[in-house]
């Protein structure tokens, strides 16, 4: 098996916030949220120090015996403790990520999804696995329209940023890892004999959107491209349409194993 990976900042002079890794025993994916000014104030360690603190501590959790869900609650634990003491782990707009996962032990592929994070498995002689999280792509369309012609970082923009925050982590809303373990109760996971898949990816929501949002090819099409030219041809193609459409981008990330 051959893992590879490919990243790229959604926005120039900005920092990206997406983790990826890889052991022998998995893949993870972390997926940081920022993009609400001010959150400095809030936490003076950034969206990006969190990811990547959340990242290691859930691949150094991957190859030991408890479940994914327990995997990502420790980390979140552990995390937050880091910073509980300097910054108001608990405010809207303290950093957040979504998560995906996959575990390869036991004869199984494992998956957990956490947020709007996505893992996509290869089968042979069946339609490619799909494992993702629509709630806060459902509610963040919701706010689209009002956010249309407000200008980015104005009071309004940030109220209305606020208010779609005010939504995660709450019954009805969507969940993301931030500093309570107890969203992994609702993550999305799952489990398939390892001797069935043949391909194996994460992505952020970044790079997900040419399935997901532009809909230029389906999620076959999409591993067939990973197949083909790799994590870097699948953001190519993102960036292409997005510059095209003049579609605002995303940090995008891909972990593909073959």
């Amino acid at each position: 098996m051959r893992v590879t990976m490919a990243t790229d900042a959604g926005h120039a002079g900005r920092t990206n916030e997406d983790f990826a890794g890889a052991v022998a025993s998995g893949m993870v994916l972390v997926d940081g949220a920022g993009g609400i000014t001010g959150v400095e104030k809030v936490c003076r360690h950034g969206v990006t120090w969190y990811a990547t603190r959340l990242g290691g501590a859930l691949l150094g959790g991957l190859s030991g015996d408890r479940s994914l869900r327990d995997v990502l609650a420790e980390s979140i634990e552990r995390v937050t403790d880091q910073h509980r003491d300097t910054c108001d782990v608990t405010h809207p707009i303290s950093p957040f990520a979504a998560v995906a996962m996959l575990r390869f032990s036991d004869g199984l592929v494992e998956h957990l999804v956490l947020g709007d994070a996505v893992v996509l498995v290869g089968r042979a002689g069946a339609a490619p696995f799909v494992a993702h999280d629509p709630r806060e792509v459902v509610i963040a369309r919701s706010f689209e329209a009002r956010l249309k012609g407000v200008a980015e970082g104005s009071d309004e923009y940030r109220r209305l940023l606020l208010e779609l925050r005010g939504r995660r982590n709450s019954p009805g809303g969507f969940w993301v890892a931030k500093d309570d373990p107890h969203v992994v109760d609702e993550a999305v996971c799952g489990s398939c004999p390892a001797d069935e898949v043949t391909t194996a990816a994460l992505l952020s929501n970044g790079a997900s959107r040419l399935v997901d949002t532009f809909g230029r090819t389906d999620w076959a099409g999409l591993l067939h491209l990973l197949e083909t030219g790799g994590p870097d041809e699948v953001i190519r193609r993102v960036r292409e349409i997005e510059a095209r459409d003049g579609v605002a981008t995303d940090d995008a990330t891909i972990v593909f194993r073959s």
